[in-house]
């Protein structure tokens, strides 16, 4: 009986594994975990590359990421084939959710404001603290323009784009390793350039 049920578990996954994400979606809303398994490794780069490019902070953008898969389990029944394909679906529900951080912020922050920090004075430490910070991105874009076209692509897509390797990988035409490799080099360069250890 045990044996029966490992090997009925290992056809799910594999059969998760050929599907397409609008089956995945379907399956995943009839309570099919493999194909919700299979769906999250399919769809995660993306979610957290849309996610990442709104919120750019990588902690932030996890939590969003996390965020959607919940509600892709708990109203996977909501997609509609006919309205269009998964994967346009699933990236408009992990951009409102960014935005909605974004907003749910801003809105704190303006809350704050009203409510009590009218009193906020900038100190001295702000304003050296925020010269310091401007300072240091001067230095860095210049830096990077050191950098040979390769390199300075590939980090550009990376860190200023958000962009996951898979995705600069895919922009630029080029193996992910190659990726890899030319964003860790152009780091090297980038903190042997600006004296960092």
């Amino acid at each position: 009986m045990l044996m029966y049920m490992e090997e009925s578990e290992t056809e799910q996954r594999s059969a998760a594994l050929d599907a397409t994400p609008e089956e995945l979606l379907t399956r995943t809303a009839q309570g099919d975990g493999a194909a919700f398994e299979a769906l999250y490794d399919a769809v995660s780069p993306m979610v957290y590359g849309v996610a990442r490019r709104i919120l750019v902070d990588p902690e932030l953008a996890s939590d969003v990421a996390q965020e959607v898969f919940v509600e892709l389990w708990q109203h996977a029944a909501r997609y509609d084939r006919t309205r269009g394909s998964a994967l346009p679906w699933i990236a408009t529900i992990a951009h409102r959710r960014a935005v909605d951080r974004v907003r749910s912020a801003n809105a704190s922050r303006n809350r704050d404001l009203r409510e009590g920090i009218r009193d906020y004075q900038v100190s001295h430490d702000d304003v050296e603290d925020l010269a310091i910070v401007h300072a240091d991105a001067q230095r860095a874009r210049q830096a990077l323009e050191t950098l040979p076209d390769a390199q300075r692509q590939a980090i550009s897509l990376a860190y200023y784009e958000g962009l996951t390797q898979h995705e600069v990988a895919e922009r630029l035409g080029v193996p992910l390793g190659t990726v890899k490799t030319r964003i860790r080099d152009g780091l090297k360069r980038l903190r042997n350039g600006m004296g960092v250890a």
